[in-house]
């Protein structure tokens, strides 16, 4: 397929053109998008992603117009191309005007997909989100300070339980094997289970024993499976990843049942790591809080809280923490390449985010890059109201730890551990201080330990202290949750995810937000008037 174009002449006297200019306000997205289409995304934007010689194409100027429309209303593919064929507001942005004019009257929504495959498969998949924020740089809209935060994306796919993942696994083996290994691998099936449907086998679920007997009957059919693959060498790739699901899904799941040898049981503990759907095999649970859970993703998010842009977005599985992708978030205030220097500069470089983002580690990459780091950083916690770590005199230069009672410890190095560079134990000291009731319960004393980033975690928690530190962070960090909101507001694309697999998914928040962004720009009066974006030209 080659690449199609739309008219570079507009019908002037268009009904829908002419009666969209004069009813739609100047900062609609319908009029913004009309005016500035083809300089945001003109169809040779997208020439890479076509053959030289082919069927003309629908023009990619009026297919991403749809797409950024579609996400920022919610819609699914067929829901956008009836809204395009029939809205004059959407003929109007995508600059097609009426329709008996030169431009499509319609297309198959099947379009959609093959223009985000297309770009998925491209060296610049997110190109339209990189034109929205180019424009915005351009503009002065850009500065230094951003404000990280991030939320649930929920799957598309249904949780599926243990013997559920195992049936499927089981069954997407089958599938992908040739008739004569299929053939091999049934012959070692035992439990009578054939395997060919999705639904649960038929078994008194209140009975005990009847389930524990369909686990390991399960549980037996996949490690036989398994065995007839071990050591065989040239298998074909789907098979090899089924196999290898099947593996994952039995290991994570599964242990030896003491009460029945060579038996297996469901194991009685939840794996790190742990696939949750065989058909979306990167989803994972996910905690909003301790006592709320979700099944998905999560999408994280860069904004500069004075023009409310987001700048950067990325989506990971849902037991990933917020610190994992701060370096790529904030990867534009850190670059070192003179080509593409740092905007505003001159003014203060500042990074915003709440407790999930004081971590120690965050705090270091903020002061190597010179970064003003406004990341909030939990305060120390005992149990049972009991003294708490920044009431001991933590005085690293010495390597000593004082406690309330006035008892000092020397700090003794911990080898092999990430999370600790040191401790200090009172240990006999403990059992006869007046003040160990209020201190701690354990027969062995009280244990002082000492993370590698102490000294910035302490310095971070005595700033934030201050009024002033106070006042910044309260007026800057709310306003990245009011544009969480507008991501998040509509249920088909929004919190719940379109897509399966983080890379479709990432594709999808990354264009919900080109299009929030695009929503905004013309909110400002963005226009691009001799050879340059501005706001509110005269």
């Amino acid at each position: 397929m080659s690449l199609g174009e739309a008219p570079k002449q507009l019908d002037l006297l268009d009904a829908v053109t002419r009666f969209c200019d004069e009813s739609l306000p100047d900062s609609s997205i319908y009029g913004f998008l009309f005016r500035e289409r083809d300089r945001l995304f003109p169809d040779e934007m997208f020439a890479d992603l076509f053959a030289v010689i082919g069927r003309r194409s629908v023009p990619p100027s009026v297919v991403a117009t749809v797409m950024v429309l579609q996400r920022l209303e919610g819609l699914s593919d067929r829901e956008a191309v009836d809204r395009f064929t029939f809205d004059a507001r959407w003929r109007y942005a995508a600059g097609v005007g009426g329709w008996d004019g030169a431009g499509p009257t319609g297309f198959a929504h099947t379009v959609l997909v093959d223009m985000r495959e297309r770009l998925r498969g491209s060296d610049r998949p997110d190109r339209v989100f990189e034109v929205a924020l180019t424009a915005a740089r351009e503009a002065g809209l850009v500065g230094r300070r951003r404000v990280l935060d991030s939320t649930p994306l929920y799957d598309s796919v249904t949780t599926m339980d243990t013997v559920t993942l195992i049936r499927s696994a089981i069954r997407g083996l089958l599938n992908v094997a040739d008739p004569v290994l299929e053939q091999r691998l049934r012959a070692v099936l035992t439990s009578g289970d054939q395997y060919v449907t999705a639904g649960k086998p038929v078994v008194d679920w209140d009975d005990e024993a009847a389930r524990t007997a369909l686990v390991d009957a399960r549980a037996q059919d996949g490690y036989a499976l398994l065995e007839v693959l071990e050591g065989q060498k040239d298998l074909p790739e789907p098979v090899n990843q089924a196999a290898k699901l099947l593996a994952t899904v039995l290991g994570q799941d599964l242990e030896p049942d003491p009460d029945n040898p060579g038996g297996w049981r469901i194991a009685r503990r939840v794996a790190k790591d742990r696939v949750i759907s065989t058909v979306d095999t990167e989803a994972r649970h996910g905690h909003k809080t301790n006592h709320r859970g979700y099944d998905g993703f999560k999408g994280h998010l860069a904004l500069d809280p004075d023009s409310e842009i987001i700048t950067a977005v990325a989506v990971t599985p849902a037991n990933t923490g917020d610190v994992e992708p701060v370096a790529d978030l904030i990867a534009d205030l850190t670059s070192t390449d003179p080509a593409d220097p740092p905007e505003g500069d001159g003014d203060p470089a500042a990074v915003y985010g709440d407790s999930a983002y004081g971590a120690g580690e965050v705090l270091e990459r903020l002061d190597n890059a010179g970064l003003d780091s406004m990341t909030k950083v939990q305060p120390p916690v005992a149990p049972g109201g009991k003294f708490t770590k920044d009431q001991f005199d933590i005085n690293l230069e010495a390597r000593t730890v004082t406690c309330p009672n006035g008892i000092t410890i020397p700090i003794r190095p911990v080898r092999g551990n990430k999370k600790q560079a040191g401790k200090a134990e009172f240990g006999l000291h403990c059992r006869t201080c007046p003040l160990a009731d209020m201190c701690t319960d354990s027969k062995t004393g009280r244990r002082i330990t000492i993370g590698p980033h102490e000294a910035r975690l302490t310095a971070a928690r005595a700033r934030q202290r201050d009024q002033a530190w106070k006042a910044d962070y309260q007026a800057t960090r709310p306003k990245v949750e009011r544009k969480l909101a507008h991501l998040m507001r509509r249920r088909h694309g929004g919190r719940r995810a379109r897509m399966r697999g983080t890379l479709r998914i990432a594709a999808d928040f990354a264009l919900l937000a080109a299009a929030v962004n695009l929503a905004r720009l013309a909110r400002l009066g963005l226009a691009h008037t001799h050879g340059a974006w501005t706001l509110n030209p005269a």
